[in-house]
């Protein structure tokens, strides 16, 4: 059994690497390599790179594809860069337009490794003779008694947990994540080792096809006429002010609503076909139940049905840079399910996704459809 778990001797198992040029999966590349892998990098075309290369820190521009390209010259293995740009518009551009056009808070990242990575880029892997997909993720792949499990990487300031909940059984039984025990201080430190032409170069910011944050602009180029102006009004419907469109929002925002005086407002309702954003105080942000759809399950038992039984008890994050809070998780018919938590929640947002723990394991996740509050906060 070799390092990936993998019953060959190194020499004799083909894995890819997914390259975004970046630290992260250049070192990947570079470990395999000195274990004795037969190593192939793959970089993938995603979107027009004369628009991604105005912006530094972009993953898969051009600069990017180039920087992948020159790490595998210089380590010594073969690279091929894929033209994945029409996938990638149709599963994760199309999907994030259109999901803030509903008034929802998209994650594309998430979407991008649920379809183009961890699908196409995964059966492209298996037709080049790949026993093994390996990512430069911060996360953990551990073998379990029921076969792989999902766990939270051993740096707590890098893990990427939250985004990979979309990863089925099956991809992650051919998955690798060779960095999932390492911090990143200990990454840098071995692409110093490698002599990596990118070891100084800084760690990718933001969404990778939205030219210096602006998403408004990029959302008016993919949906001209789409952006209306709307009103602002309280939770009681009295108009305070008005808005360009209600992209320019998420729920549980606090800056940049432009309304002033009195106690602090926060957004807490989007209502796209009104056009309408609505304010409250923090108060009005609580929810303790909060609807899942297309939950992907990493457990062999998911728990069951509210009022069937006692339900599963999790530590939920409904935001990837939120702390999990205790829940309990029921199932719900066709494919959802239901988070009843502890204590109320503040700022949950429909688009983004609630993904479920038992300690550093990853039981599963969805995104969120709604929430409600049943009990008054405290």
């Amino acid at each position: 059994m070799n390092t990936l778990g993998i019953n060959k001797p190194p020499a004799d198992t083909r894995v890819v690497v997914a390259m975004s040029g970046g630290v992260d999966s250049s070192v990947t590349a570079a470990l395999l390599v000195e274990q004795g892998y037969d190593v192939v990098g793959v970089t993938l075309q995603l979107y027009d790179h004369g628009l991604a290369a105005q912006k530094k820190g972009a993953c898969c521009a051009g600069q990017d594809i180039y920087d992948a390209r020159r790490v595998a010259d210089t380590i010594g293995f073969p690279h091929y860069v894929l033209d994945y740009e029409s996938r990638f518009g149709a599963a994760v551009i199309d999907d994030f337009a259109d999901s803030y056009l509903r008034g929802e808070t998209p994650i594309p990242c998430v979407r991008c490794n649920q379809t183009v990575k961890f699908r196409d880029l995964l059966a492209t892997a298996r037709e080049l003779g790949a026993e093994a997909l390996a990512t430069g993720h911060y996360v953990r792949r551990v073998d379990g008694a029921a076969g792989p499990e999902l766990h939270r990487a051993a740096d707590p300031a890098k893990d990427q947990s939250y985004f990979l909940f979309a990863t089925t059984a099956e991809q992650l039984a051919f998955l690798r994540f060779p960095l999932g025990g390492l911090s990143k201080a200990e990454t840098r430190a071995l692409a110093e080792r490698f002599a990596l032409p990118v070891a100084a170069k800084p760690d990718s910011q933001d969404i990778c096809f939205v030219p210096n944050g602006n998403y408004a602009s990029v959302l008016e180029k993919l949906r001209p006429g789409a952006v209306e102006p709307g009103e602002i009004v309280d939770v009681d419907g009295r108009v305070l002010g008005r808005h360009d469109g209600i992209i320019h929002f998420t729920i549980g925002q606090r800056r940049g609503i432009g309304i002033g005086g009195g106690e602090p407002l926060y957004v807490v309702r989007l209502e796209p076909r009104a056009r309408r954003v609505v304010v409250g105080p923090k108060g009005a942000l609580a929810r303790d139940r909060v609807t899942l759809r297309q939950m992907n399950w990493l457990v062999v038992d998911p728990p069951a049905a509210e009022g069937q039984g006692p339900g599963c008890r999790v530590q939920a994050k409904l935001r990837s840079a939120q702390p999990a809070a205790d829940a309990t998780l029921f199932a719900l018919p066709e494919g959802g399910a239901e988070l009843v938590f502890d204590a109320p929640q503040h700022g949950v947002a429909p688009g983004q996704a609630a993904v479920c723990y038992d300690g550093d394991r990853v039981l599963g996740g969805g995104w969120i459809a709604a929430a409600a509050l049943d009990r008054q906060a405290a």
